[in-house]
This record gives structure tokens, C-alpha cells and sequence, in this order.
């Protein structure tokens, strides 16, 4: 639902003084506000498509659900633009039995911006939440090689930043390099909630035999997903933050970074990736 893509004139300058107007595709970025029976508690900045995905990882995310029958229904809420036009930027959940209520007299009082996903929590304690789905250091090896291939395969299916170069992009693959899941969104996070909301929509979880890729650098929040899927080794293209080794060697996940060529670093767990192909 919503647009991806909006199309916007620009001026291109340069140095030897040459200007070319022409048209170029910028990715959309507007708020999603999610609801549970009808009161706020969060509102996200996010690229418009795959929302009931985003909502469910990022429920998951905050420790509310954990399986799919948690999450009775998710609809969206009567909503228009200038124009008259449904929006689709307002989400309302019902949560099921087993779910963990939420405390909606504590709802986040901030947007959170595409650039975070942990902005307006209250505290690192409520962050850094247990998982369901403890790791298992017997699940989730695999080649060297294949790990490698992985960011290349991503790339060539990322479609929205192939058209705008604006987005990020999270896939889900299994240990022998098949690509399950991409999702691309503005926000690297809400990228990694909609490829764990599918999953989790699709009876998927826990993904113990899974490597979650990403297209950015490897930060506290994207560990933190990944552990709370049950996914044993995230993998990055760029960097990862202390705080993201820290809780990738606490959780007993492998993480990744610098995947880029023939080479990647392994910040924890390394047993899990073998030699050869």
C-alpha cells in the first residue's frame, strides 16, 4: 500500500559551470503510526509497502510477540491526504492471547526516524530483551564461500535502490545461500523488521537455520533482532559498532562484517563459518 516512489525535477551542477534539469525517483519516507485497539503507542518513519510485515518484526522486536498466533488481526485506519486519498499510515493491532500487553501509557512520545529504531525507548534495560528463541551453536554453519556470494545476491535483487539508490536492504537466506526474504525500506531496521515479520507471518519462526544479510553496517539494534528471530549469524556489509559485538558474543551470535569481495571479518562465534566452499 503507498507509494514507493515519487518523481522529483532537480538541477544537476557541476564544476565547469554545465546545469541539466531532469527528473529523478526519490524513495518515499512517511510515518506509520501503530495502534493497539484504537490507542497510539509508536509512530516510525518508514518506506510505504510490506507494513503488517514491518509491525510484526517490529512487535517481535520489542518482546510483545513471539509467534504468529500472537498477532490476531492488523488492519489499517481510516486515513486521508489534501487530496482525499486513503493513506494507509495508520496501523491498528489486536494482540492474542500469550502476547505481552503493551503498556500504552508508556508509548514512545517521539517519531522514531528511519535512521533509528531504538529512539524513544526509555532505557538500554528495555533494549536489550531475552529472546524466545535461545541460539543453538550446532545450527546455522556454513561455507566461507557462501556467506561471501551473499551481499552480491542481495544487490542484484534490490529493485527500489536500483531505481533511487536511496534505500536499504535486509534479506533472509538459508545456510546454503538460497534468498528467502528481501525487504528494502529508507531505515536500515524496519528493513530487517519487514524480512522478520514476513517470516514470522509465514509460521517461519524460529530461523535457527538462517543468515540474516544486510546492506549498511552491523549496529546494536540489528543484533538485536536477529537474536530475538532466533537467527544465529547477521552479516554486514560495512561495520559493526562495540555495543553490536558485544551483544552478538553475549547472545551467542555470529556476526559478520566487511563481506565485501573475497574477504569478510568475523567478530564472534567464527565456528560457525568454515573454510572453502
Amino acid at each position: 500500500m503507498g507509494r514507493k516512489i515519487v518523481r522529483r525535477r532537480i538541477t544537476r551542477a557541476s564544476l565547469d559551470g554545465a546545469r541539466i534539469t531532469r527528473e529523478e525517483k526519490l524513495a518515499v519516507e512517511e510515518p506509520l503510526e501503530i495502534r493497539f485497539n484504537g490507542t497510539s503507542f509508536t509512530t516510525s518513519m518508514r518506506t510505504p509497502g510490506d507494513d503488517f510485515d514491518l509491525v510484526a518484526g517490529f512487535l517481535l522486536a520489542e518482546g510483545l510477540i513471539s509467534r504468529t498466533e500472537h498477532l490476531v488481526s492488523m488492519r489499517y485506519c481510516a486515513g486521508t491526504d489534501e487530496d482525499g486519498n486513503q493513506t494507509f499510515n495508520v496501523i491498528d493491532v489486536q494482540l492474542g492471547f500469550g502476547a505481552r500487553a503493551p503498556d500504552t501509557s508508556a508509548a514512545r512520545n517521539v517519531v522514531t526516524s528511519s535512521a533509528c529504531g531504538i529512539c524513544g525507548t526509555n532505557s538500554i534495560d528495555e533494549v536489550t530483551k531475552k529472546s524466545s528463541y535461545p541460539l543453538d551453536p550446532a545450527r546455522g554453519h556454513l561455507p566461507v564461500q557462501t556467506l561471501l556470494n551473499m551481499p552480491d545476491t542481495l544487490r542484484d535483487a534490490q529493485e527500489l535502490f536500483s531505481a533511487t539508490g536511496g534505500v536499504h536492504a535486509a534479506g533472509l537466506f538459508t545456510t546454503a545461500g538460497e534468498l528467502l526474504v528481501l525487504r528494502e525500506d529508507v531505515g536500515r531496521h524496519n528493513a530487517v523488521d519487514k524480512v522478520v515479520g514476513a517470516a514470522l507471518r509465514e509460521h517461519r519462526l524460529p530461523l535457527h537455520d538462517c543468515v540474516l544479510q544486510v546492506s549498511g553496517r552491523a549496529s546494536f539494534e540489528l543484533v538485536q533482532k536477529a537474536a530475538m528471530a532466533g537467527i544465529p549469524v547477521l552479516s554486514a556489509v560495512s561495520a559493526p559498532s562495540s555495543l553490536a559485538v558485544e551483544l552478538a558474543d553475549e547472545t551467542g551470535l555470529t556476526l559478520a562484517a566487511f563481506s565485501r569481495g573475497s574477504t569478510v571479518n568475523i567478530y564472534t562465534h567464527a565456528d560457525r563459518v568454515g573454510s572453502g566452499s
